[in-house]
């Protein structure tokens, strides 16, 4: 029996769709497909359809917003576990729950419909709140680890809540790895005017408005201890660099936009600037987008 066919047999109801199109699903526009996509629509769904996965060692990988994700090329014999119907949003004014498929900009017009500020910086992040929580997704101001009090999530088949501290979060890093979906997150809720709210958003919207427009990951790679990854690329004379249709921003050398380029083009491209990088300045740069594999459960 093929996937699909034991997908509709156990989950009749499940939200799904066959050969789903990564490059129409990722914002850097290039990547092949995958057999099949599947959508819990709550905590319980989402750990019974884990479960299954583990159980008959199907390949899988969770998919939020695409953002900064690097999809391979190919038809992918798996499965990919989609947030998309986990848009639950709900406040007590002390504290707002956001299920992982919200995404920023629903996050942010329900904090300003409820007056709940700190949530300005996130406005024009390409992001889920699934995808901002595996990723500590933000800017220089704030990211989501500085307003998460706890994430629901779903490990090894059983719906756990992470708190703060059991989130690990680093920079642009966290405790959920591929091992673990989340399912929403708690954020604390700070009392606000839709005035203060309204003036700050446009602020961070004025500072977005500078970066490259294109198909892009958003920022490759993390920024280095006191200096900025972008600043380093550019040093190293690797601005519009170009391999395939993939080429380093002339606007900013931390975005890589692709033009009709695939997978590989991009890839090759970020092999090319990390190797540049380190042996002109001695520094290794860590990416930040995620090379989207499917794994198999043992």
């Amino acid at each position: 029996m093929g996937v699909y066919a034991l997908f509709r047999e156990r989950f009749p109801f499940l939200k799904t769709e066959r050969n789903f199109s990564l490059s129409r699903s990722t914002t850097i526009g290039c990547g092949g497909s995958v057999s099949l996509s599947v959508s819990p629509s709550d905590a319980e769904e989402a750990a019974e359809v884990w479960s299954f996965l583990q159980r008959e060692h199907i390949p899988y990988a969770v998919l939020g917003a695409g953002a900064n994700t690097l999809p391979p090329e190919g038809e992918q014999d798996a499965v990919l576990m989609r947030t998309d119907m986990l848009k639950g949003l709900v406040s007590d004014g002390t504290t707002l729950y956001a299920g992982a498929g919200v995404t920023g900009g629903a996050l942010l017009r329900f904090a300003l419909e409820q007056q709940i500020g700190g949530l300005e910086p996130f406005v024009g992040i390409p992001m889920t709140v699934g995808g901002a929580c595996v990723m500590n997704a933000g800017v220089k101001e704030r990211h989501i680890s500085d307003v998460i009090l706890r994430v629901l999530a779903v490990r090894k088949g059983r719906i756990e809540v992470f708190s703060h501290e059991a989130c690990a979060f680093g920079e642009k890093s966290s405790a959920f790895g591929e091992d673990i979906f989340v399912v929403g997150a708690v954020f604390r809720a700070e009392p606000s005017s839709r005035e203060k709210i309204a003036a700050k958003t446009q602020d961070f919207l004025a500072k977005r408005a500078s970066l490259p427009k294109g198909r892009s990951m958003g920022c490759v790679f993390v920024n280095p201890k006191g200096c900025g990854a972008g600043e380093l690329i550019e040093r190293c004379g690797l601005k519009g660099l170009q391999c395939g249709g993939a080429f380093v921003s002339p606007k900013h050398a931390n975005f890589i936009i692709n033009d009709g380029g695939i997978s590989d083009d991009v890839s090759n491209l970020i092999d090319t600037v990390k190797a540049t990088v380190l042996k002109k300045t001695g520094i290794l740069l860590k990416e930040e987008i995620r090379r989207l594999t499917f794994h198999r459960s043992t």
